[in-house]
């Protein structure tokens, strides 16, 4: 299967930008149910993961790698699967965060 390219961002990117941009508005336009959905934490953990992502495609970008790609050569070949894929760990520790009493511990 041939690889298509377009300047810009990574599927990946792509995805975790939007869930942080989401979760960034629901921290805005949630004021009253930021700390008990802990919004702040959920936000603070797909910005971290957007910023490493963009890095990581600066780097490839600056070793004379495309910057997007819509498929990878890993084991997940979907660029947009692999986004996915990687806000489940994150979503999964925002859960234990919010749902549990493990979750009292994390003051964000």
């Amino acid at each position: 299967m041939p690889t298509q390219h377009f300047r810009g961002f990574g599927m990946w990117l792509v995805v975790s930008l939007v869930a942080a941009l989401a979760a960034s508005a629901a921290y805005m336009k949630l004021p009253s149910q930021r700390k008990q959905y802990k919004l702040g934490f959920l936000a603070l953990m797909l910005w971290g993961t957007t910023i490493m992502v963009a890095v990581d495609h600066a780097m490839a970008f600056l070793s004379g790698e495309p910057f997007i790609e819509f498929t990878t050569d890993g084991i997940i070949s979907s660029g947009v699967l692999l986004g996915v894929a990687m806000l489940v760990p994150i979503f999964l520790v925002w859960t234990i965060a919010v749902y549990t009493p493990l979750g009292k511990r994390i003051a964000v």
